[in-house]
């Protein structure tokens, strides 16, 4: 007698988004739901210093809103991924100030910065930052604490490697911001 395998269903973003929390670090890939450890104080310290630098650039031009904590980022459909970003800019022209912040909406933002973890893999990094770029998303830095690096990926722009000497601008989408690499580290 022949057995069918049984696959689980795969589950959407909105079942994804209606889920209660589990407590653990969990993204959606694919359909699959997939959990991550939770991020040292190294992770979050670096995730804060970006998030501080761009709100503070922010206050003096009032362009977008800036976001952290792994909020959600749809970025593929059937199957559905979401991903949390560390942090990501929405200007106001994406995510209006009156839009509704609640759920995962089909804004996906100009930027996005990826911090990396000990369990984090350089090629799962670029994977998520093809990802993200495919999705929308005009510039995706990835930082590496351990090199006290920058590296920048854009959709029209080719890949570029920052040491913590250089400056990490982002002329295209904010022009005015800027901030020194290594100061992001400290």
């Amino acid at each position: 007698m022949a057995t069918v395998e049984q696959t689980p269903a795969l589950t959407t973003a909105e079942q994804f988004a209606r889920r209660p929390d589990s407590g653990f670090v969990e993204e959606l890939v694919r359909g699959r739901i997939v959990m991550s450890p939770p991020p040292n104080r190294r992770h979050g310290f670096v995730c804060a210093r970006i998030v501080y630098r761009l709100s503070r650039f922010l206050e003096e031009h009032p362009l977008g809103r800036v976001f952290g904590n792994d909020s959600a980022i749809v970025t593929r459909r059937d199957p559905d991924t979401v991903r949390g970003a560390d942090v990501a800019y929405y200007s106001f022209a994406r995510l209006p100030v009156e839009a509704d912040n609640v759920g995962y909406g089909p804004e996906t933002p100009e930027i996005v910065c990826e911090v990396l973890s000990p369990s984090d893999r350089w090629r799962n990094a670029l994977e998520k930052a093809a990802e993200y770029l495919n999705a929308g998303v005009l510039v995706v830095v990835v930082l590496d604490p351990d090199r006290r690096t920058a590296h920048v990926f854009g959709v029209e722009t080719p890949p570029v490697a920052l040491g913590p000497d250089d400056v990490l601008r982002f002329d295209a989408v904010l022009p005015g911001f800027e901030v020194a690499v290594g100061s992001l580290f400290e």
